[in-house]
């Protein structure tokens, strides 16, 4: 099983990247929410912790391996946690990752069946079944509860300015937080608000800078 893949990402789409290496470009489906820091890596190196899985008719014997990849360790331990849910594949399961893992945990752990069911693919009824399977299972990967493993970024007074008027603009809050999050790994120096946004506009566009 491959388990880690580091290479030249070569190519970001909507639901994939294409990674660059030994001389072979892999396809590697990756959540939505890290399309926007992916994008701003294009052209470098990264490492994607990653997962297999056949897909297909496996009566007929059509089955198409397919490579998962995901930034961090993290979310790729929480999927193989949200996957275990009735009625949830490896497809289903990465399609409602729109939000960062530790915000859909927060979610799960809180029983927000109203929120979990925002997510793509997740109805009402899906979202009861997963709090009813995963409640009290999560709690490594949330904002809050137990263990509170998962860290809360603290920002800056400029930082917050620069989300909260780009969030009025229509952009979701978690998006904003992943675009400003990312500004401050590219540029750490920034300080006013112009500059937050400026570059957080540039992350969302897939551009460094």
């Amino acid at each position: 099983m491959i388990v880690r893949i580091t290479g030249k990402l070569i190519e970001v789409a909507e639901e994939f990247v294409v990674i660059e290496c030994d001389g072979l470009a892999r396809e590697v489906l990756v959540p939505p929410f890290a399309i926007p820091e992916l994008a701003a890596c294009r052209g470098r190196e990264v490492t994607l912790h990653t997962q297999e899985f056949l897909e297909g008719n496996q009566a007929s014997g059509n089955l198409v391996p397919r490579l998962l990849g995901f930034l961090h360790m993290e979310d790729r331990l929480f999927f193989g946690r949200f996957v275990s849910v009735k009625g949830i594949g490896p497809r289903k399961g990465l399609k409602a990752l729109s939000e960062p893992v530790r915000r859909i945990a927060t979610w799960v752990e809180s029983a927000d069946t109203k929120s979990l069911a925002t997510l793509p693919g997740i109805g009402k009824r899906a979202a009861e079944m997963i709090v009813a399977s995963l409640k009290d299972k999560l709690s490594d990967f949330a904002m809050e509860g137990a263990g509170e493993r998962a860290e809360v970024v603290q920002l800056s007074n400029a930082q917050r300015d620069a989300l909260e008027l780009m969030v009025t603009w229509g952009d979701s809050r978690a998006d904003v937080e992943r675009w400003i999050e990312r500004a401050a790994q590219l540029h750490p120096d920034l300080e006013t608000v112009d500059e937050w946004v400026r570059v957080a506009l540039r992350v969302r566009s897939g551009v460094e800078g």
